[in-house]
């Protein structure tokens, strides 16, 4: 696996020459760091590390004065925009239309424009005005102390909720419990078949049919397909022990988890939310949290940095099971 800073110098390969030059001379405790890279046309140059938003100067230095930023342009766009589609835009027209890109190495890059529509909804998005690319970053074994709370032996598995806000490590999290479950966790040489519902490329990472992250060598991979129609796909036809999702919520969605349980079959979720009090009262979850589906929640912020574990409560008896808390590089 490439540590964190070959991942940064390898996502920005894909930027214009330019914008390439620039980006690798900032600090390298920022390479380590970045999250997003936004290019916007005629805007400044900037990147999202630790958290805080910088600004990216010539010399490659961050400030948080716009004016002494690197002012992207059009050229800047359309040259890093041919890069990401490997100079073929056609082959990814299903990706663009859903508002990315996956490029190698499972990171994602988003598409701000002009959005066109057809007969079937958007069919496409032309005149790119943005960019924003994600850098996503495997970091293995962070679910390792989670596991003893969400496994019940070596043959069973407790529904399990993930409530994150945006940006504080669900998906990191879920990736990794998921990668733990299907190799077989410590004391469990057998380990469990896992459905991976993957509908925004971002937990595999799948590049030309290859998964670019590790989530293990019981997973099946359902990539770029609707929560939905995902769920129901596995349970006629990959006969999984858990079937993992990320980031639920619409009606269809708790249809298919409904089929789901009804077939025996486990399930791995995260969703959007501050705290399970106000995932509870989201219209869409209310059917679920009636029906206790969820045996254990796991309550993430960043309190400690990104992915602190803040609660792991108890589906049953709504209480914390006590553990130390931690954060997604390990420190507890």
């Amino acid at each position: 696996m490439l540590n964190n800073s070959k991942i940064y110098d390898s996502v920005i390969e894909n930027l214009s020459d330019e914008l390439n030059e620039i980006l690798m001379k900032i600090p390298h405790s920022h390479k380590l760091r970045t999250e997003e890279i936004r290019m916007r046309n005629g805007r400044p140059l900037s990147i999202s590390s630790g958290g805080k938003d910088f600004f990216v100067a010539i010399n490659g230095s961050l400030t948080s004065i716009p004016s002494n930023a690197v002012i992207v342009n059009q050229k800047h766009i359309i040259d890093t925009f041919q890069i990401i589609s490997n100079y073929s835009v056609y082959a990814y027209t299903e990706e663009i239309k859903n508002g990315y890109i996956t490029i190698r190495g499972g990171h994602r890059v988003g598409i701000g424009g002009k959005i066109v529509y057809g007969l079937n909804g958007v069919e496409n998005i032309k005149n790119i005005s943005s960019l924003n690319i994600r850098i996503g970053r495997e970091v293995l074994g962070v679910s390792d102390n989670v596991l003893p709370y969400i496994t019940k032996d070596s043959n069973n598995f407790y529904n399990t909720l993930i409530i994150s806000p945006p940006q504080c490590g669900k998906t990191t999290l879920l990736r990794d419990i998921v990668r733990n479950l299907s190799n077989g966790v410590v004391g469990n040489s057998k380990g469990f078949k896992v459905s991976l519902v993957d509908e925004r490329s971002e937990l595999a990472g799948m590049y030309n049919g290859i998964a670019q992250k590790d989530v293990g060598i019981r997973t099946d991979i359902l990539d770029g397909c609707l929560k939905s129609d995902g769920i129901i796909m596995a349970i006629r036809a990959l006969s999984p022990d858990i079937i993992a999702v990320d980031e639920i919520g619409g009606k269809k969605d708790v249809e298919a988890i409904h089929e789901a349980l009804r077939a025996g079959i486990k399930l791995m979720a995260t969703v959007h939310g501050g705290t399970l009090e106000e995932v509870r009262n989201k219209s869409s979850m209310r059917e679920l949290f009636r029906e206790n589906i969820f045996e254990r929640f796991i309550i993430l912020d960043r309190s400690e940095g990104v992915g602190t574990i803040k609660e792991l409560i108890d589906g049953y008896s709504y209480k914390p099971i006590l553990f130390r808390e931690g954060d997604l590089n390990g420190s507890a």
